[in-house]
């Protein structure tokens, strides 16, 4: 038996705790650090936190929160970073006293149970990445974080000094009228003390987050974008960018047979190229077939995660199109589990950006072409529709904007970030092109038209990337001036103008200018734009 495996040979030694006295855990029962899927997969068996699918996946339900709760999540209000944190509904402090009363009760909770260590790193890139050190009192979730972020040699392992922490507690309930806190969720971000606690939900994805919110703050210093995107590569190494929030078909478009995927969520962009923060994928399943997404099909097998899926009790076969306890069913797994993938997920700069909404307007052009200046504007818009049961309380698509496609887990402001993708776009203009894809509605908006098929939008998507559209003959869109194709191989030319599509013309054109209002008027918050970003938005002129 290895340290790794357990760190006692006898019960009655007190087990070594991997420096985690120093963070002030005591009376820890036993510390299990980085143990392999199998051993962790035994443990999360024994305490009976889950069971096997008939594929080989650990399936779970996670209660209450099945989705991400962004209004339970805060920032601590430090001198440190107070001056550069852009606050807001989003970004919500918490002060240093109400923190260090939370992470007291984290510690004295502690006390007395077993833990699990993943000692790790964020960032392919070795010149970029971090170490991070996750803690959790669940087997099944450190499995997640095993499979979900970069896993160190041997070698590293021995050396691994985290420059942040994550301590997942999720048994234990916050008290808002002890806590400051709004429910009995938390996920808190100290950057001061590079420290996050998350607790109250056993909601895998606020692990992921978090640790994204807090990369999102530090590669700014680096000159390194973030990005809430996926990306994947040809066979040449010409890399692509797919930007959007949940649901609108990052993972879906970027595990692409023809494709070698570099990662399906979040990335950084440096003067070297593509570097993918993380090391494995954590897919929506609602609906999930083999047919449309064999990749992700097969990859929910031994060592990956299900969360909330719906199993056969006799057979215990996962039924992906029963949504009754969530419409946010997932599947996390190992980036090595989809087939001629990118290892170590670093690629060059980007040939193609595209940016997915799901427009619940049914407004927006299937594909449209976009100016450097309005990629700034549609990047720092982030328009989309949250889709049903992301996030609490959302049960069916509702028209949003999310700045950088991901403003839930941008600590500073919009500008900063469209700043640094502007700056990356001039660099490489003669070589990168932008476009916006819609994979929500045609045919009129929400309740009314239906969404485009995803076979369509992987034929525009592959238009895009294989310079099948450097002679089409593009027109501005009336109202969003975009430039839309006049065709896309294997496309109905029909469905290209979103106009074609409606029976009545003029709906379509009210609805279009209802839209577009809102644009104008999500936009006016960015004071600080340039007078041509300003510009490029649309025109009702």
């Amino acid at each position: 038996m290895t340290p790794s495996e357990s760190n006692s040979r006898a019960p009655h030694l007190r087990p070594p705790y991997y420096g985690l006295d120093e963070l002030g855990f005591r009376n820890i029962q036993q510390v299990y650090r980085n143990l392999a899927v199998p051993k962790l997969l035994e443990h999360a068996l024994a305490r009976k936190e889950g069971v096997l699918a008939a594929n080989g996946a650990f399936c779970v339900e996670t209660g209450k929160y099945t989705g991400r709760s962004p209004n339970d999540r805060f920032i601590v209000d430090e001198p440190f970073i107070h001056d550069e944190v852009h606050w807001n509904k989003v970004n919500v402090g918490l002060s240093p006293e109400k923190f260090d009363l939370l992470h007291r009760r984290v510690l004295a909770y502690i006390q007395g149970k077993d833990l699990y260590i993943f000692d790790g790193y964020i960032g392919s890139d070795p010149n970029y990445r971090m170490s991070v050190r996750i803690i959790n009192e669940l087997a099944y979730q450190n499995m997640f974080v095993h499979q979900m972020f970069i896993r160190p040699t041997a070698q590293e392992l021995e050396t691994h000094h985290a420059d942040f922490t994550i301590i997942a507690v999720p048994g234990l309930q916050g008290d808002p009228g002890i806590d400051g806190i709004n429910s009995e969720a938390f996920i808190v971000v100290s950057f001061a003390k590079k420290l996050i606690l998350v607790g109250g939900s056993f909601y895998s994805g606020e692990m992921k987050k978090s640790a994204f919110s807090f990369m999102n703050y530090y590669m700014t210093k680096r000159d390194v974008l973030p990005m809430h995107c996926s990306a994947n590569m040809d066979d040449e190494g010409n890399t692509a960018l797919f930007f959007g929030l949940s649901g609108t078909g990052k993972t879906t478009l970027s595990a692409d047979t023809s494709r070698r995927l570099i990662g399906d969520d979040e990335h950084g962009w440096s003067s070297d190229g593509i570097f993918n923060f993380e090391g494995g994928c954590y897919a929506k399943t609602i609906r999930l077939s083999r047919e449309k997404e064999p990749e992700i099909w097969d990859a929910m097998r031994y060592g990956s995660l299900l969360e909330n899926v719906i199993l056969d009790e006799e057979t215990r076969i996962p039924d992906y199109d029963d949504g009754r306890l969530t419409q946010n069913t997932r599947g996390a797994y190992p980036i090595n589990y989809i087939p001629n993938c990118v290892i170590p997920g670093i690629g060059g700069h980007p040939i193609a950006v595209i940016f997915l909404t799901a427009d619940a307007f049914g407004v927006l052009p299937p594909i449209s072409k976009l100016t450097t200046e309005q990629a700034i504007y549609h990047f720092m818009s982030g328009y989309t529709s949250k889709l049903a049961g992301t996030e609490r309380g959302i049960t069916e698509p509702e028209a949003t904007f999310s700045a950088c496609f991901g403003k839930p887990f941008l600590p500073l402001s919009a500008t900063v970030y469209g700043e640094m993708l502007a700056k990356r776009l001039e660099e490489h203009k003669e070589t990168t092109s932008v476009y916006l894809i819609n994979t929500g509605w045609t045919g009129g908006p929400y309740g009314v038209g239906q969404r485009f098929d995803i076979q369509d939008t992987r034929y525009m998507v592959w238009a895009a990337l294989n310079g099948n559209l450097k002679d089409v003959k593009f027109n501005p869109h009336p109202i969003f001036k975009i430039l839309v194709p006049e065709s896309v191989p294997n496309v109905d030319p029909k469905i290209l103008n979103p106009k074609n599509t409606w029976s009545d013309p003029d709906a379509y054109d009210r609805q279009a200018t209802q839209l577009a209002k809102k644009f104008i008027e999500n936009f006016k918050r960015f004071k600080t734009a340039e007078p041509e970003i300003i510009a490029a938005g649309p025109n009702l002129d």
